[in-house]
């Protein structure tokens, strides 16, 4: 059952698990609050770096392929000034050494100029195919890049997900967990609660059969200490012991038939007279107090009346019987002996066991017919069988060919006996 708190100030009452719980939830649902902006912070922190990686390798790039036009360019203008230097010296020395050379050196001139044009054409085509090589790499390095932030952002989205499942089945591992211990307190404090009511009825029965029989002996019997419960001594007037009484006292929602046996091994055990259970729970078919084997069992209300009842009789059959004190012999005593209830007690337990081992042996013999009949059966089917096969045998290579009987004449008689 719940165990409910009450405010001090406004007086509400509430049940203490459903605070706890609460409690418990709301710092659970503020743990993962700060985990999850924490990993978003990282993730967010880590997007940033890439993105700047990108940037300064796309910048890197640029300046590299700046760097390599100039030096391109610085080359190819120090060769054609190198180039036109040459040809004007040489264009003078011609032109002092002889005239006669003019056109073979114009000629060489014009050839000169369109290998120049050439290299200026291949220059060109060069620059070009560098540029394109530049912008192929930067347009792979930018896919690149661009996957691996895809691959970042999924990771991270499933780092989120499986984050967000493990925490889940983190609260609802401690909330099942939490539950059980609620379930625990509760059985426990149930448990508890049976037991000290148990005790207290315990209490009031001593205290009620010793406030209604003040001369009999009332003793309490140990807890842990096999036995009944209490055990009432009876005296008569003269303080004389007249016999005993054990009482079990019950206080469940169930009758259990095993009470009635243990009470009375009990009885027996303390060569006590009567033997009473007092319970909460009357068994099914008993409306009122009344005797079940051996056993008087009644509510709490009804046991003074009953101990009132029982008492009587004991102290009357005392009294009968020490009244025929020293009249008789042998056969007294003997009679006496066997009529008494601990001869017939006794005689119970003989006749309780005797009656246990009967039926554990026609249980046996019961369970070995059966067996012996299942088997009777299978060894009839297996001459039957044997049967059908020898006259197979018999009709394709004659009677005396083969001899494949499993029992000889004397066996057969001994199964038909």
């Amino acid at each position: 059952m719940p165990t409910d708190i009450k405010c001090p100030n406004c007086g509400h009452q509430f049940p203490m698990e459903e605070a706890v719980t609460e409690e418990y939830k709301k710092g659970l649902r503020e743990q993962m609050q700060a985990f999850i902006n924490n990993k978003e912070k990282e993730f967010t922190r880590r997007e940033k770096e890439l993105i700047q990686q990108a940037q300064q390798q796309e910048q890197a790039f640029s300046r590299r392929l700046e760097e390599e036009k100039r030096q391109v360019q610085t080359a190819v203008e120090q060769s054609i000034r190198k180039t036109v230097t040459n040809d004007f010296e040489h264009k003078l020395r011609l032109l002092e050494d002889a005239n006669k050379d003019n056109e073979e050196k114009l000629k060489t001139a014009r050839q000169r100029e369109v290998d120049f044009l050439k290299k200026e054409q291949e220059l060109a085509n060069k620059t070009a195919e560098l540029e394109l090589s530049v912008q192929r790499r930067l347009q792979e390095e930018r896919s690149k890049l661009s996957e691996e932030i895809r691959v970042l952002e999924e990771q991270k989205i499933a780092a989120r997900e499986t984050e967000h499942q493990m925490q889940k089945k983190e609260l609802e591992k401690q909330l099942e967990d939490q539950k059980k211990l609620i379930e625990e307190m509760r059985r426990k404090a149930d448990q508890g609660s049976m037991q000290l009511q148990g005790e207290v009825q315990e209490l009031a029965l001593e205290e009620l059969l010793r406030n209604a029989f003040p001369f009999d002996e009332i003793s309490e019997v140990g807890k842990g200490v096999r036995g009944a419960d209490c055990i009432q001594t009876v005296r008569n007037t003269f303080g004389q012991e007249c016999g005993r009484i054990i009482y079990e006292s019950k206080r469940t929602r169930d009758f259990a038939q095993d009470w009635i046996e243990k009470l009375k091994a009990d009885m027996r055990s303390q060569g006590a007279v009567a033997a009473v259970i007092v319970t909460q729970a009357m068994p099914k078919d008993m409306i009122m107090f009344g005797e079940r084997n051996g056993v008087w069992i009644c509510t709490f209300t009804e046991v003074k009346a009953l101990a009132y009842v029982l008492r009587d009789g004991i102290v009357k059959t005392f009294n009968a019987a020490k009244s025929q004190e020293n009249k008789g012999d042998k056969m007294h005593l003997l009679y006496d002996y066997l009529t008494s209830s601990e001869f017939g007690e006794q005689w119970k337990a003989i006749r309780e066991g005797f009656l246990a081992m009967k039926q554990s042996i026609q249980k046996e013999r019961d369970t070995m017919e059966r067996l012996w009949k299942a088997r009777e059966k299978q060894l009839e089917k297996v001459l039957l069988n044997a049967a059908h096969i020898q006259g197979s045998i018999e009709g394709i290579a004659g009677k005396d060919a083969i001899d494949i009987d499993l029992l000889d004449d004397s066996d057969d008689l001994q199964l038909q006996g």
